[in-house]
């Protein structure tokens, strides 16, 4: 066997490094990738392209309290969604949950 091949063999055999979990933006936990959701910042009925992962639970929560129009028009960054006082309050809460918790969403009464 050559060189090449050798060195080529003992990269192959070197365990690579787990990748790292992405974290949500809204409650800063880590998502398994069972509960991973892409979402869209300005909602794609919209124009939207940009999206960023987010805990499914949260990403649930966002779209059962704001409509489309809103997370276009005001709520398009992670920032500006946890500075709406329903999200902050919901955030707060399940930043004491596990990593892999989910429940039922429910949409807000305002909403329904």
């Amino acid at each position: 066997m050559g060189r090449i091949n050798r060195l080529l063999m003992a990269a192959r055999a070197v365990p690579q490094p787990p990748q790292a979990e992405p974290l949500c933006p809204l409650c800063g936990r880590a998502i398994p990738a069972s509960q991973r959701d892409a979402h869209h910042l300005v909602p794609k009925s919209k124009g939207g392209r940009e999206t960023l992962f987010l805990h499914r639970i949260c990403h649930r929560q966002v779209h059962a309290l704001l409509s489309e129009t809103e997370l276009a028009r005001s709520y398009h960054t992670a920032e500006a969604l946890l500075s709406h006082p329903e999200v902050a309050r919901f955030v707060a809460w399940v930043k004491t949950k596990p990593d892999d918790f989910m429940e039922r969403t429910r949409k807000h009464h305002s909403r329904r």
